[in-house]
Order: C-alpha cells, then structure tokens, then sequence
C-alpha cells in the first residue's frame, strides 16, 4: 500500500503563487509514476493537472501549461506542483495520486485551493 498526504492548499488572490506538496509513504518502490488531480464539481471524476512518471516523462492539463510545473524529489519522497498566476477557475481541491504496477492506484484526502478574483 502507498499513502499520500498532500498539503499546501490555502485561501490565494488571482495572480497569486502556490506550492502543493504530496508525501508518499508505504510501498513507493512500486510506484510508477505520480500525479496532480482535481475534481471539477461533486461527483465527477478527477481531471489530469499534471503527472510525472519515474522515467522522468511529464504531461500537463491544457490549462496547467505553462503556469503549473510539477516536480519532485525522491530523496524526500515528496512530489511538488507549484502554481503560478493563479486564477479563480483553478479553484478545487487537488488530490495526490500514486500509479502503481497492474492498474493499482493510491489517492491522497486532498487539499484546497481556492482562488479570489
């Protein structure tokens, strides 16, 4: 099992900066590769924001380009998106999430942004 712990969300003006950090714990030599989500509303799925894999490949969300950047540093176990120009609609809460070997994945509780205009 992998946990995540995610933390970093807080109350930002549009324009503003964030750093979200996500910690992993348990088994994180079966991760694969780790990523950022939101959920856009109650009750739907999560949406991609940005995910890294161990072989270093990244992919980002349409809207997280060029504004999010995600990284991370295994010495820490920790995975980082740091969120620049931030806007009103980035508003949600992002969850952590692990990947692991044959289709297992792992989800932080999450943290929330929220972003005035």
């Amino acid at each position: 099992q992998v946990q995540l712990v995610e933390s970093g969300g807080d109350f930002v003006q549009a324009g503003g900066s964030l750093k979200l950090s996500c910690e992993a714990s348990g088994s994180i030599h079966s991760i694969r590769g780790m990523g950022w989500y939101h959920r856009p509303a109650p009750g739907k799925q999560h949406e991609l924001v940005a995910r890294i894999t161990t072989t270093g490949s990244i992919e980002y969300s349409d809207s997280a380009k060029g504004r999010f950047t995600i990284s991370r540093d295994n010495g820490k176990n920790t995975l980082y998106l740091q969120m620049t120009d931030l806007k009103p609609e980035d508003t949600s809460v992002y969850y952590c999430n692990a990947e692991l070997e044959f289709g297992l994945e792992y989800w932080g509780k999450g943290t929330l942004v929220t972003v005035s205009s």
